[in-house]
């Protein structure tokens, strides 16, 4: 008997939730003419198109593919009810400083969850750090709702500072926000053990 092909691919489909933080009337952080939920958004559609075109064995949803408010709430149950895999939520830093960084939850995991999901991030982060060659500011800890409300392995990407100028016209380059989105998607293929096509 030969299995259909259609179902060989929903059992080991492994399901992105993809999350552009911020979005509608909550702009995220503002500085040298950008808006972070642009950007964070323009990221997200890339990544969510690289994994789609290069890789196979996923399927992708986004909290949002355009520019509406969306609570944190809203953006963890839609991913735990769809029974997510994985959650990655994309955003800009604040601060004046420079860099990359990024953060899974700070709190108490069952089982060796942590580990795994500490695992995943740590794939991703240096990915994105070797493919953009922003400085590593360090794979972090903290209590933020997206990461400790999602049922799945859940990271929190922070992709350049809007209020540094060098920073800020890196992220205004259509090329660069590629660099990122690509190191978003490698890392995640990569981690999840994603098949390249």
């Amino acid at each position: 008997m030969t299995i259909p092909q259609h179902t060989v691919e929903a059992a080991a489909n492994t399901r992105i939730f993809i999350d552009p933080g911020h979005g509608g009337s909550d702009t995220g952080a503002s500085a040298n003419g950008l808006q972070e939920k642009d950007i964070t958004l323009d990221i997200a559609l890339k990544t969510r198109d690289m994994l789609n075109e290069q890789y196979s064995g996923h399927t992708i949803q986004l909290s949002r593919t355009s520019d509406v408010t969306k609570s944190l709430d809203a953006r963890t149950n839609e991913a735990n009810n769809w029974g997510a895999n994985f959650f990655v939520s994309i955003h800009i830093n604040a601060g004046e400083a420079t860099g990359y960084e990024s953060y899974i939850w700070n709190g108490n995991y069952d089982n060796d969850n942590k580990e795994r999901t500490d695992a995943i991030r740590n794939t991703i982060h240096n990915e994105i750090v070797e493919q953009t060659g922003f400085t590593d500011r360090g794979a972090k800890e903290s209590d933020l709702h997206v990461l400790r409300e999602s049922s799945s392995p859940a990271i929190l990407t922070e992709n350049g500072f809007i209020d540094n100028a060098e920073d800020a016209d890196k992220l205004k380059n259509d090329a660069f926000l590629e660099e990122i989105a690509q190191g978003h998607a490698d890392g995640i293929a990569k981690a999840l053990g994603l098949p390249a096509k």
